[in-house]
């Protein structure tokens, strides 16, 4: 049986999503390591009213496209800070805001 791939995370503002996957692929030394990838997309209706999915934008979707790829962006930004243990680092944790 194959297994799929679900998503890890979706964003979405009306009909745009950001989805966030987590993948895993070799690194140098030959093991394991995990990345996530983010996919944007539109939802639309056709002819026939049946939900189809586009990689393609109106001007009037690009705010919401910015929107849910910065959501996304963080959470993925987040995601690997918590993989890094600060404690071996010394450091202390400090959320910046912009």
């Amino acid at each position: 049986m194959e297994s799929r791939n679900v998503p890890e995370k979706k964003f979405s503002t009306g009909v745009i999503t950001a989805t966030v996957w987590q993948n895993a692929g070799k690194g140098k030394n030959g093991e394991t390591v995990g990345y996530r990838t983010v996919s944007l997309q539109r939802r639309y209706k056709d002819r026939n009213g049946v939900w189809q999915s586009a990689n393609s934008f109106r001007v009037n979707d690009l705010p919401k496209a910015s929107l849910v790829l910065q959501k996304a962006y963080e959470y993925t930004v987040l995601r690997e800070q918590e993989a890094v243990d600060y404690s071996e680092l010394g450091e202390e944790i400090v959320e910046e805001v912009i």
